[in-house]
């Protein structure tokens, strides 16, 4: 019968001390004892096994010289030790260490003790837990290197980067923009506002385009602003600016983006005969800051453009399933005039926040391609040589793999080119075969070296009923015996949904991937692109030919 303290008055010390194990050991923590001045001390078997040794050969971790702790952890470990022996030092110590284990290996504990100790202040004993911490540190290390990665980008990325509390003072910026406003590094702009730089006549319209943001929640592009700074000069930039906002939507401030476009308006103002060059260029720049608008509209969908002329119509349809938040697939389908365009279907390495990023940048950089966006392997290599260089400034190696091709109803044709990404797949009287199959169709991947070459294949659009584009999150999600899906079952189910619309034939195309891998979702990013090729008594049989 229990004591009326709670206590069973015949449990023992070491019922106690076992009870205590347990505890511990269902925490996966493990005990420790030590007595000042001796050098045995006590670990529980837990502790040992995170030690990997026998009672008999565990070392004292917190006698001098600590021969068991990193080098790195050494000065915090010994400095926690002997703060605790320290006469009238703290109750508690608190330390994070790499230990060698018996077999050679490092290991993280995460060591936590409390310090008993005489009338006279003196340390008598210490006892705690430990617990191995290495997953949780390894895990933190991985976040810090994505971390460091992400701002290496972003601060060779060839635009100036900013981000604005609700008061317009700069919680963070870019490389780029610190040196405009003539400072080393991005972090010493934070807590500046614009009044810090500007006269009012600049920096006071800008304060109320920002707190028009936060209250509407929309954002301002492609503004030019005459920067007035104290000094007396006035510089030029061309500016965007959008709403902060969290992960649950809640607008935390604003950011924005703008590129020096001084010399340009100089130039205008010198001479006006120049006006219309002079717009080309500013326009160039609004291209090139189109790979920070991504960033907030990255997965952002719109309508399809309307392709028709007198003989036929092209009708687009798409199916777009992120396994996250940050997808490493997208398509574009980027009109060129009213009777042909192109489409394009990317692919970027891995995931997460570097394949976001490199998504962003390509679709930053497909603005600046539109001039070329008629001839597929121009339009690829400029892709390719955009994407090359950032990533050298940026000293990383990333990849993306990407089909483009260009729909020409008035020639009747379809040129396209490869960047290693698997072809298409094309269907005309129930007869399907895949473009781009040959190594010699295709070029790298984009972003791995410059000046690569991809070669602009054609084919008349009188052999063409439908073309499906698609990422390998189709072709490689596997069954449960690990067999893949592959090319042939893709051509199985579109021969099949020939009598179908296209809209149905994408949905089939995903039920029966997910049929056959027997899952509930997929384990990739799924992206898919059908066109249909609809001669004129379809296209006018079929209604509006948009999406």
């Amino acid at each position: 019968m229990n004591s009326e303290s709670g206590e069973n008055p015949s449990e023992t010390d070491s019922d106690k001390l076992e009870r205590l194990e347990l505890a511990l050991r269902a925490s996966n923590e493990g005990i420790w004892d030590w007595r000042p001045g001796q050098r045995e001390v006590h670990y529980s078997r837990r502790v040992l096994e995170f030690l990997e040794c026998g009672g008999s050969r565990a070392p004292n971790l917190f006698l001098p010289p600590y021969d068991s702790i990193h080098e790195e952890d050494l000065p915090g470990f010994r400095r926690a030790v002997e703060q605790s022996l320290s006469d009238g030092g703290p109750e508690k110590l608190s330390t994070d260490a790499r230990v060698r284990t018996g077999s050679g290996e490092w290991r993280w504990l995460r060591i936590r003790g409390a310090v008993v100790r005489d009338r006279n202040g003196h340390a008598v004993r210490i006892a705690g837990s430990m617990i191995d911490i290495s997953r949780r540190k390894a895990a933190e290390a991985q976040v810090e290197e994505e971390r460091f990665l992400l701002r290496q980008l972003i601060d060779h990325v060839p635009v100036h980067i900013y981000f604005k509390d609700h008061e317009s003072k700069i919680v963070m910026a870019n490389k780029g923009m610190a040196e405009w406003m003539g400072f080393k590094e991005g972090p010493d702009l934070v807590g500046k506002h614009d009044r810090d730089f500007f006269g009012e006549e600049h920096w006071k319209p800008a304060e109320n385009d920002e707190k028009q943001i936060l209250g509407t929640g929309e954002p301002i592009t492609g503004q030019l602003e005459e920067e007035t700074w104290h000094e007396g000069e006035s510089t030029w930039v061309l500016t965007s600016k959008f709403p902060w906002r969290d992960r649950h939507g809640h607008i935390k401030g604003t950011f924005g983006v703008s590129s020096d476009v001084t010399n340009l308006v100089r130039a205008q103002h010198e001479a006006s005969e120049l006006a219309t060059e002079l717009q080309v260029k500013n326009e160039a720049y609004e291209e090139e800051l189109h790979l920070a608008r991504e960033i907030q509209q990255a997965l952002t969908g719109h309508g399809f453009p309307e392709l028709a002329n007198p003989c036929a119509a092209a009708k687009f349809s798409a199916r777009y399933i992120p396994i996250s938040g940050l997808a490493g697939d997208f398509f574009e389908v980027i009109e060129i005039g009213p009777d042909h365009a192109g489409v394009l279907i990317c692919d970027v390495m891995g995931h997460g926040v570097r394949s976001a990023l490199i998504v962003a940048m390509l679709r930053g950089l497909l603005e600046k391609q539109r001039s070329q966006a008629a001839d597929p392997g121009a339009f690829l290599r400029g892709l390719n040589d955009g994407l090359a260089s950032i990533l050298e400034r940026a000293g990383t190696t990333m990849f993306a793999t990407a089909f483009y091709g260009v729909i020409n109803l008035r020639k009747g044709t379809f040129d396209y080119a490869c960047a290693g990404h698997p072809g298409p797949m094309i269907e005309s009287g129930g007869e399907i075969r895949q473009l781009a199959k040959e190594r010699a169709d295709k070029g790298p991947g984009l972003g791995l070296f410059r000046n690569a070459s991809y070669p602009t294949l054609s084919m008349p659009l009188d052999k063409v009923r439908r073309i499906v584009l698609f990422t390998d999150g189709v072709l490689e999600t596997e069954n449960i015996e690990g067999e893949p899906y592959f090319e042939t079952r893709l051509m199985d189910i579109i021969a099949k949904s020939k009598e179908t619309s296209l809209d149905l034939m994408l949905d089939g195309i995903l039920a029966s991937v997910l049929e056959f891998c027997e899952t509930p979702h997929f384990d990739d990013d799924v992206c898919l692109l059908g066109i249909e090729i609809q001669p004129k008594t379809e296209a006018v049989a079929g209604g509006s030919v948009s999406s």
